[in-house]
């Protein structure tokens, strides 16, 4: 005996990625002013800018140029970043504004509760690692 085809009712739903949209590659200088713009909260200068364009343009490797040029930006005085005791304080709150910060996006439920179980079990990150793990990571690298 055939058994007929079962049909669940299931209504169909249309998702996107977290990053859906961001599929164009930063160019050098956007990914420099962007980067500034955002540990600095101001816009940088078109001399400093063609600077460092062109230090790393004369590197090899653009992953070991952007942790040169993000280490040299963290080192200098004026990064505006919350203190760790206030980050420890309200977790919910600093992950919210580092993502619309870094990423122009809200955070999803599932990354609130990685990096929330991450940052209460790791009481040494700090929000400078934080704020560089946004700063190198793959989706940041796109708009």
């Amino acid at each position: 005996k055939k058994e007929e085809d079962i049909i669940y009712n299931v209504n169909q739903i249309n998702s996107n990625s977290y990053n859906s949209g961001k599929d164009k590659l930063k160019s050098i200088s956007q990914y420099i002013s962007i980067l500034y713009a955002n540990l600095f909260q101001k816009a940088l200068s078109a001399n400093e800018l063609v600077e460092i364009t062109d230090c790393i343009t004369s590197i090899g490797c653009k992953e070991v140029a952007h942790e040169i040029v993000l280490s040299n930006f963290m080192n200098k005085s004026g990064v505006i970043m919350p203190t760790d005791s206030l980050m420890r304080a309200d977790v919910d709150a600093f992950l919210e504004d580092t993502y619309k910060r870094f990423f122009i996006r809200n955070i999803t439920e599932a990354e609130r509760e990685y990096f929330t179980n991450f940052l209460e079990t790791h009481p040494d990150v700090s929000v400078e690692m934080i704020y560089t793990a946004f700063s190198l990571s793959n989706e940041y690298q796109f708009y």
